[in-house]
């Protein structure tokens, strides 16, 4: 039987703070979303100033990263290549700034984020993922 890691509540914590801090030294109004492998919330975090909106888009970000099992702008990417069937995919947000977090190879979860530009929404959630890797 195959065994993997699992994101434990410090490893939601360290990420949600990482994640806040960048967006913070940045000056940026954000939700980040943390999900599991199958794309069920762990933590949503709407900052002060973030629109309501970034609220659903972060948790579909993360939801189409985790299940997706890649960055959800690989999708974005394949859309705007011309792969238009993906636009009927059901409850996913192929938008950039949702990204997995892999270990062993084992996409354990996601973390979206949501409420400034796709690249920096992405810089964000890979700010917190980096916290839980060098741990």
């Amino acid at each position: 039987m195959k065994t993997k890691a699992v994101l434990s509540v410090e490893d939601v914590q360290k990420i949600n703070a990482a994640a806040v801090a960048e967006a913070t030294a940045n000056g940026w109004n954000v939700c980040i979303t943390i999900v599991d492998d199958g794309g069920h919330a762990l933590s949503l975090y709407r900052m002060d100033g973030a629109a309501p909106s970034t609220a659903m888009m972060s948790l579909g970000k993360a939801q189409t990263s985790a299940v997706g099992r890649r960055e959800s702008g690989a999708f974005e990417e394949m859309i705007n290549g011309g792969r238009f069937a993906f636009l009927s995919a059901p409850n996913t947000a192929m938008l950039e700034g949702g990204v997995p977090i892999v270990i062993d190879g084992n996409v354990i979860g996601a973390v979206g984020v949501s409420g400034v530009k796709s690249t920096q929404d992405a810089q964000i959630a890979r700010a917190g993922i980096a916290a839980v890797m060098r741990a």
